[in-house]
């Protein structure tokens, strides 16, 4: 046996009952590895690399993570047979490992150059290349110092920092089904032989819950490739003369590119120019990569570029792989219109990011998503400038997309740049030269006006290039009228084409100096080509707030300017969760230790900022329900008394169908925080076996809630009906931990778990309201690991707005509370 690597395993092993390969080394010798998610005593993660004919195998207590500040323990296990590989299903409880196993991740690996892993394992270090479905990129392998009287050996997995590495991304979080057969967790139990709920806890919830779902109805079958979006005209930014100050503005890289629209559905893709023309054969390296993603329906738009060799944005270079035929372009994804038919348009900024982010987590080059920052604008554009990029875009966070140009996104630019048209050109009298200098026009109020000439900016090439092109639409006319010593012996030339110009400024006479040519576009008419002066940035008007100075919460010393400052400031992120949604409000006009009441509907008391939409009541007449399209609005209810914020579970545009589950867990008075923490912990577990990623929420209140994000196509009374048969298959499964009804009488020393706020009409906190409580306290997001460190749900207050802002942008949070998912169909 000591010279068997797979004695241990077999020794472990009655394979008359377990589905299990039986252990035999293998003499082909290759380089595979894979993840099998195995819920045995306790959830963890089993990593095998193929070494030496076997798999060499670490149990990962909490899973990769693709963080490289995250040091996750694996602990050493008995090599496995490659045979091992491929399995997934359950193993037999009472047996060694006895539980449920997912194949979770699978692909190919590479140790470094030059080093021999099997010597290097031995030695206690392993540094290796991934190429997984999930797992990517470098990744390091650390023995730890063993502890007196330790048998085991501990080692620490942590990703190292590349393009692969994606700072708090939760992996494991997100990643919930099978690579190979994308079964979740739940369904491949399912298999197993049928088990008694009695007093038992675990697979036996999973197993209730297979049934508890049977009731849902299937979702809706993914849209065919004929129901490509269709393309919309998009949004246009306003050139300003300096970057937008303060929290309420995200800021993004100015892509020196084409800006293109990407339909994509069912495996099919098209790719749109701004003006809207197919250009999807110009572009087909990019189409054919969303093809392979096989995206659900959805139109994203963006920015195509060419990458320089310092990793910066090129236009010409742009310019020169288009006329090579050169694939080797990216696209720069930073906006989501709509996603499975539902228009987004009118969603926040920041939400429609988010929900593109969620959209293409784990996605690859050629398409990229864009990322932005929140504040710090000023920082962004100088660090972009000193990197010779062309500046920044500036979008109110809280704003709706709309389809023209707009002072909601801003561009500000490191140097003046602009199309002209092409109005002629000057022949060079230098030997080997033919051209010396293009003619520029833009159009006014009064048609095409001549706006100088460029003689910089292209070489030998692209001057013979240009002039060619030239030449075939040469006039014998002026095209527009000139100083004639700027113009003298002009070859004149139909107003067709479209350049590119870099300028250091326009003269008083309205022509270009010091300029530059950077290319030809091919995606803009001559005829849309007018001149673009930066506009002086002014910050938008902020509601007033009368009676600044009455005190809100006395004990902590909040004034009512001070929770409308904090508002202000946390509206940005609020956004996502509070804009253009139903909302109920507490107000306590006199503080919050007076009468405090609940409204839901409009009065039309609150102003201008405030809005209402008309929801169908049950006896069939109608009701206007109170909601905000921006920061101002929220601080327009806070000046109404406003101190929490309470939201529906969808949308104001179609309010039938939700957008989140919520399951807040409320406690007996008997319990503890912890107790409440290890409850939200569990439930995720169940929700991930499911297949739901879920996320918490510091409630204010008593507990924590457990938000589950979803794509709003199930209605009402099938989330209702879901979310129901969840509470009461926890509670029947741990009797002695949960409840599900409402009793305060039978709670005693229980969690209810109340499900009720997934129902038509039904409100739950919105996260970063304030609570009407001592201390001022919010309701917060944190993540799963920050929870376990976290004392009390009334962790923040008002007091903590930096705070909040820096950690709502923060690796921690990044992608909180979205999840492109479903209700299970089990």
């Amino acid at each position: 046996m000591a010279n068997d690597p797979l004695a241990t395993y077999n020794a472990k092993r009655d394979f008359g009952k377990t589905a299990e390969p039986k252990g035999t080394r293998a003499k082909a010798k290759g380089n595979s590895f894979m993840v099998q998610k195995h819920d045995a005593t306790r959830l963890h993660f089993d990593f095998r690399l193929e070494l030496d004919g076997v798999l060499k195998s670490w149990a990962v207590t909490r899973g990769p993570s693709p963080n490289p500040d995250d040091k996750r323990l694996a602990v050493r296990t008995e090599d496995h047979p490659l045979s091992y590989a491929t399995f997934e299903g359950t193993i037999p409880k009472g047996e060694y490992g006895g539980g449920t196993v997912m194949l979770w991740d699978r692909g190919t690996w590479a140790s470094l150059p030059g080093k021999d892993p099997s010597k290097t394992i031995e030695e206690g270090h392993l540094h290796f290349t991934l190429y997984g479905e999930r797992m990517k990129g470098e990744w390091l392998l650390v023995r730890m110092k063993p502890r007196p009287g330790e048998k085991r050996e501990n080692w620490l997995l942590r990703k190292v920092d590349d393009a692969f590495s994606a700072g708090s991304d939760d992996l494991v979080g997100r990643a919930l089904t099978s690579v190979a057969t994308g079964r979740t967790m739940a369904e491949i139990e399912a298999n197993a032989p049928e088990t008694s709920l009695k007093g038992k806890r675990g697979k036996a919830f999973d197993a209730a819950m297979i049934k508890a779902s049977t009731a849902s109805p299937k979702p809706k079958p993914r849209q065919t490739a004929a129901t490509l979006p269709a393309f919309r005209k998009p949004q246009l930014a306003t050139l300003v003369d300096s970057v937008p100050a303060g929290s309420g503005w995200l800021h993004e890289v100015k892509y020196d590119g084409y800006r293109c629209q990407l339909a994509v559905s069912a495996g099919q893709a098209k790719i749109y120019t701004r003006s809207g023309l197919d250009w999807t054969d110009k572009f087909q390296a990019i189409a054919d990569a969303a093809m392979a993603l096989d995206l659900p329906p959805a139109l994203i738009d963006g920015e195509i570029v060419k990458l320089d060799a310092e990793g910066n944005p090129s236009f010409s270079g742009l310019q020169a792989a288009l006329k090579q035929g050169d694939g080797d372009l990216t696209l720069f994804a930073f906006d989501l219109l709509s996603l499975e038919g539902q228009d987004l348009t009118g969603l926040p900024n920041i939400t429609r990011k988010e929900r593109l982010a969620a959209l293409l987590a784990g996605v690859q080059e050629p398409i990229v998503y864009a990322d932005h920052m929140l504040g710090s604008g000023e920082k962004l554009f100088d660090a972009l400038c000193g990197a010779g990029q062309e500046g920044i875009i500036s979008k109110k966070a809280d704003a709706p997309y709309r389809g023209m140009r707009t002072k909601m996104w801003l561009k500000v630019k490191c140097t003046r740049r602009q199309e002209f048209v092409i109005v002629g050109w000057l022949a060079s009298g230098a030997k080997g030269r033919n051209l010396k200098s293009l003619l520029l026009g833009v159009n006014d109020d009064d048609g095409l006006r001549y706006a100088g000439k460029v003689g910089t900016g292209f070489d030998l090439d692209t001057a013979e290039t240009l002039l060619a092109q030239l030449q075939k639409i040469e006039r014998q006319t002026a095209t527009v009228e000139a100083p004639r010593a700027a113009v003298r012996e002009a070859h004149w030339v139909a107003p067709k084409l479209v350049a590119e110009i870099a300028f250091a400024e326009f003269t008083a006479d309205n022509v270009v100096r010091h300029a530059s040519f950077i290319g030809l576009r091919d995606d803009k008419p001559a005829s849309a080509v007018k001149p673009e002066k930066p506009v002086q940035h002014m910050a938008a008007p902020i509601v007033k707030i009368s009676s600044a100075d009455r005190m809100i919460f006395p004990e902590s010393k909040v004034t009512k300017g001070d929770l409308a400052a904090y508002y202000e400031s946390v509206g940005p992120v609020m956004a996502e969760w509070a804009l253009r949604r139903p909302i109920s409000l507490v107000r306590c006009p006199q503080g919050r230790a007076k009468h405090c009441f609940f409204q839901k509907h409009d009065a039309g008391s609150f102003g201008d900022h405030v809005h209402h939409v008309d929801i169908r009541e049950k006896d069939g007449g109608t009701e206007p329900y109170l909601y905000v399209e921006d920061s101002a609005g929220l601080i327009a209810c806070v000046q109404m008394g406003t101190i929490e914020f309470h939201g529906w579970g969808s949308s104001i545009g179609d309010v039938e169908k939700a957008d989140r589950m919520i399951f807040d867990l409320d406690p007996d008075t008997a319990l503890t925080f912890e107790d409440v923490k290890k409850a939200a912990v569990d439930i995720r577990r169940h929700l991930e076996d499911i297949g739901l990623a879920s996320f918490p929420l510091l409630s204010g209140g008593k507990g924590v809630h457990v938000v589950v994000p979803l794509i709003p196509d199930a209605e009402w009374p099938a989330v209702k009906d879901f979310a129901q048969r969840f509470a009461q298959a926890l509670a029947q499964s741990e009797p002695d931990r949960f409840i599900a009804t409402m009793s305060k009488a039978k709670r005693k020393g229980l969690i209810f778990i109340d499900w009720l706020r997934n129902q038509r009409g039904a409100t739950a906190i919105l996260p970063y309201s304030a609570r009407a409580r001592p201390g001022a306290p919010v309701s917060a997001p944190v993540s799963w690991e920050e929870l376990e460190t976290i004392d009390t749900p009334s962790r923040f207050s008002v007091k903590d707005a930096d705070l909040l802002l820096e950690r709502a942008t923060s690796k921690a949070l990044k992608g909180w509370g979205e999840a492109a998912q479903r209700l299970p169909d089990l």
